[in-house]
């Protein structure tokens, strides 16, 4: 390589070869206050947890939610009857006042430091008097930030119904309590706020509107950042669904431990192939329904997205494509026909790119190319390969295809790699950017994820037994894993 008269040289703070985090908007430098509006049970908190862990995720930008419920917890328990949220009651209601002091003020501090970006004030707020005196304090402070209204509305009765069911069942107020005597309660509670509750108005200042998550009504919104969160937003929806994640099965080089390519399964990969596809549709695409009073399994639908590589598809290959009539799309429109199962190759499911190293084993890797072997094991979350691709990179093609999943009502199965998997695992359990990268998923399994409100469920299931495979291909370094 030739020497280059470069005294000065552009250093970016990410190091030699990495990603400027400048591309996921990390040092931009608008703040933003997202106050949260609407009744209990329309889904308010589930929509400010997803929001914050998108935008901290997948964008870099640190961002805390100050949720009043919480507060009221550590201060009051988390226990207390509905009769608590009476606004009649002047001595319920200086407490509850008192919670949302003590959060907002948290919150003011908050923002206050550098670098953060992106706060969420998590409260009913239900009347146009609560508003206007968060807005007064914010303005107080003096601490230069946008403001947004973001309020839930839920009228449809069927779904408001669900809603409040899944609400009920997750939230720490109702733990270990009956849930009927849960579901009653938590409806009076609703009645009080209801009693005083006024929407927001075009006067009191920005606002988006999500009205049964399928209508979003959007009020002098500008911004980089506003704009992010308003249009990840109306990806949302407050109904349960589960994803499927696995990898291929095992591929022609996880035998002899090479890395990336484009090989076929070997024989006990497809024996993999066929056990994946026997769940596929005796789990992921049946339904347990009560008739007559007895358990009937039925279809249902279900989608199914691979990458464009050979060994996912070759995993893919056995699952039956049923058709269905009449089914619904994510936005409402009906479809004559549904294919359960349709196959959905999507490019931003292949695997991370190892450029140069592509087809290598570590240990050639580590012989061939030392110094990139070392700078990876330094740092893998921000280390791309030559001519290749960093896990950083993959974050930025993975985020369209995390709106997706937060939009779908389906259930899902995705095949697809080990470093992709990681990435959409670390996204719905909560882990760090950091932590991503060493998430193990192993050959042979699939991980059921099943969000909500407060948390993912998350089970593992292995539909192939390691005794049965003689070489995973999972060899890697110690301080690779």
């Amino acid at each position: 390589m030739p020497a280059i008269d470069n005294p000065k040289p552009h250093v970016i703070p990410e190091g030699d070869n990495a990603t400027p985090l400048e591309v996921v908007g990390a040092t931009a430098s608008d703040k933003l206050i997202i106050i949260m509006v609407g009744l209990p049970g329309t889904g308010k908190t589930h929509v400010s947890r997803r929001i914050a862990r998108y935008i901290s995720f997948f964008h870099d930008i640190p961002s805390k939610i100050f949720n009043v419920g919480d507060y009221r917890r550590e201060m009051y328990g988390a226990k207390m009857p509905a009769s608590f949220y009476d606004h009649h009651n002047e001595e319920n209601v200086a407490k509850r006042r008192e919670t949302c002091d003590k959060a907002l003020s948290d919150l003011v501090a908050y923002m206050k430091q550098d670098g953060v970006r992106l706060a969420i004030y998590d409260a009913t707020n239900s009347t146009a008097e609560s508003r206007a005196k968060v807005l007064k304090r914010l303005a107080d402070e003096k601490i230069g930030v946008k403001k947004m209204f973001m309020e839930v509305i839920c009228d449809d009765d069927k779904f408001l119904e669900e809603n409040i069911r899944a609400v009920q069942a997750s939230t720490p107020d109702y733990k270990d309590v009956d849930p009927e005597e849960a579901l009653e309660d938590f409806r009076e509670r609703r009645k009080n706020y209801m009693s005083v509750y006024t929407e927001v108005q075009d006067h009191e200042g920005s606002y988006v509107k999500i009205m049964n998550f399928k209508k979003f009504i959007i009020h002098d919104v500008r911004g980089y950042l506003p704009l992010k969160v308003v249009h990840f937003t109306m990806n949302l929806h407050t109904m349960p669904r589960t994803f499927y994640l696995t990898r291929h099965g095992q591929s022609e080089y996880n035998l002899v431990g090479k890395i990336g390519g484009d090989s076929g399964l070997t024989s006990n990969g497809l024996e993999y192939a066929k056990r994946l596809a026997k769940y596929a549709s005796e789990v992921i695409g049946t339904n347990e329904v009560i008739k007559d009073g007895k358990v009937v399994k039925t279809s249902q639908p279900a989608r199914l997205w691979t990458s464009t590589l050979i060994r996912t598809k070759e995993t893919a290959q056995f699952i039956k494509h049923e058709t269905f009539v009449g089914e619904e799309h994510d936005n409402g429109d009906k479809v004559v026909s549904w294919v359960n199962f349709r196959p959905n190759a999507r490019r931003n499911l292949d695997e991370l790119y190892a450029g140069t190293c592509d087809g290598m084993t570590y240990e050639e890797i580590e012989e061939e190319y030392p110094e990139e072997f070392a700078a990876r094991q330094n740092d893998k979350l921000k280390y791309r390969y030559p001519r290749g691709e960093s896990y950083l990179d993959v974050f930025l093609r993975l985020e369209p295809l995390a709106l997706d999943m937060e939009r779908t009502n389906q259930p899902v199965l995705i095949i697809c790699h080990q470093g992709i998997l990681r990435i959409l695992l670390a996204y719905f359990t909560g882990l760090t950017r950091e932590e991503s990268p060493f998430v193990k998923v192993p050959l042979n399994h699939v991980i059921k994820l099943t969000p909500h409100a407060y948390a993912c469920d998350e089970e593992v299931i292995c539909l192939y037994e390691k005794d049965d495979v003689l070489n995973d291909g999972q060899d890697e370094p110690v301080s690779f894993i």
